[in-house]
């Protein structure tokens, strides 16, 4: 199942890349939301676990569903419009970066030595993978910088989730946060890319992985096999993901591999290692109630 997991989000960077050439980006996140949101009432509800969220829970599935959702699916979106999606995975996955400063500022929790160094490595390698955009600008930089947006919205889900006591379960909440960001991306698709949709073939075949495989099950998938391993030993394996959406990036699409960017691969994900390191201290993130894709 951790095997399938990685494989199936590292598939999905360059399956979204093609559907957001056939459906407007901040529809194809609508859709997408809508979809899995419709897949796991279905699975919730077998499972005899449907209900409305308690009240203690309804700001983190507003948190989670804007955020972590909504801002993530819409700027990642519109950035793999202009970016490669391997490049693309690698800065949107840049999250424990992001995630360990904002949690010491928001938390408390202490910053280890290892941990800042986790820190200033991963964000070198940020501006490594990033440097070609120095020189061209334009676009270019507005996508990295709509990837840095989504990685921080995913930041600041992680630390709510570190502070917030939950009433019920990840998994019996997880359609109720992604009705609330397909809700929340609808009116925004309609005022800025219109309100008829043009499906075509190829759109309509990567929304039918996207949504219902690479969202909806992987969100199942990433729950239970939380269950069963320790939440750094999951982290650490989902760490493999962006290497393996470029391979498979490189392969399908031709997408350039060059120095600076496997410099900065190595760079951020040696960031990631050291930055999530302080689960083991115990002042973590339960990957069960956090990692939704």
């Amino acid at each position: 199942m951790l095997l399938s997991l990685v494989l199936i989000w590292a598939a999905s960077w360059p399956v979204i890349k093609i559907g957001v050439g056939q459906i407007p980006p901040i529809w194809y996140g609508c859709l997408r939301y809508a979809i899995a949101a419709l897949v796991m009432f279905g699975l919730v509800a077998a499972r005899g676990e449907l209900a409305l969220p308690p009240r203690s829970d309804l700001s983190l599935v507003a948190i989670s569903g804007a955020l972590q959702m909504a801002a993530y699916s819409a700027l990642t979106g519109l950035a793999l419009t202009i970016l490669p999606p391997g490049r693309a995975s690698v800065l949107a996955f840049s999250t424990p970066v992001l995630a360990a400063p904002l949690a010491a500022w928001r938390l408390g929790e202490k910053v280890s030595p290892k941990t800042a160094a986790g820190v200033m490595i991963g964000c070198a390698g940020i501006v490594l993978i990033a440097s070609p955009s120095f020189a061209v600008g334009g676009r270019q930089a507005l996508a990295y910088a709509m990837l840095m947006g989504a990685a921080a919205a995913w930041a600041i889900t992680i630390v709510t989730v570190r502070g917030h006591r939950f009433g019920s379960s990840a998994l019996s909440l997880a359609p109720w946060q992604m009705l609330i960001a397909a809700a929340l991306l609808l009116p925004v698709a309609i005022s800025v890319e219109g309100s008829s949709v043009r499906f075509t073939l190829v759109g309509a075949a990567t929304l039918a992985y996207v949504a219902p495989v690479a969202t909806a099950f992987a969100y199942w998938a990433v729950v239970e096999a939380g269950r069963r391993f320790a939440a750094s030993t999951l982290s650490m394996a989902l760490l493999a993901t962006p290497s393996i959406g470029l391979l498979i990036s490189a392969w399908v699409l031709q997408e350039p591999v060059d120095a600076p960017l496997l410099a900065g691969m190595a760079l951020t994900a040696t960031g990631i290692r050291l930055s999530i390191a302080i689960k083991r201290q115990g002042a973590g993130l339960d990957s069960r109630k956090s990692v939704q894709g």
